[in-house]
């Protein structure tokens, strides 16, 4: 799992620009409150953005949109949640493979590593910074 680090200048830097404009990032999470924050984030952040309330609906999402650049993911959510998510996805060679990072409460180490093997590329946890999202999402969907 990469370790996302940022530098000052990418802390304080302006991530409201460049080639990453425009990007698709699908956000899955059965907290709707949680998927208009991100969206609003990262809309701000010039992403576009698509919304799935689960797994299933965010394997769903990503067949019709083959082009989206990451998936940030919740962990716990109901009928399939983040990580069979992240394996289905894995093992799934008709899918696109982008990038995914997990955005929840939970941070035990298990889960993390289960996350990691089936091909997370990163772990951020809830309550999430905008700034920090916007980092990562810029790190990660290029």
């Amino acid at each position: 799992m990469t370790n996302i680090l940022l530098s000052a200048a990418e802390e304080e830097g302006d991530f409201f620009g460049g080639e990453l404009m425009g990007k698709k990032i699908l956000i899955v999470d059965d907290s709707r409150t949680i998927r208009q924050q991100v969206n609003f984030t990262l809309s701000k952040g010039g992403f576009t953005v698509v919304e799935a309330e689960d797994g299933k609906d965010g394997i769903e999402k990503l067949k019709s949109n083959p082009d989206v650049a990451m998936i940030i993911s919740d962990v716990n959510m109901p009928n399939m949640n983040g990580l069979e998510m992240v394996e289905a996805i894995g093992g799934d060679a008709g899918l696109a493979h982008p990038p995914i990072v997990m955005l929840t409460t939970e941070g035990a180490g298990e889960l993390v590593e289960r996350a990691k093997k089936a091909g997370a590329k990163g772990w951020l946890v809830k309550p999430f910074k905008p700034e920090q999202l916007v980092a990562v999402v810029t790190k990660l969907a290029g």
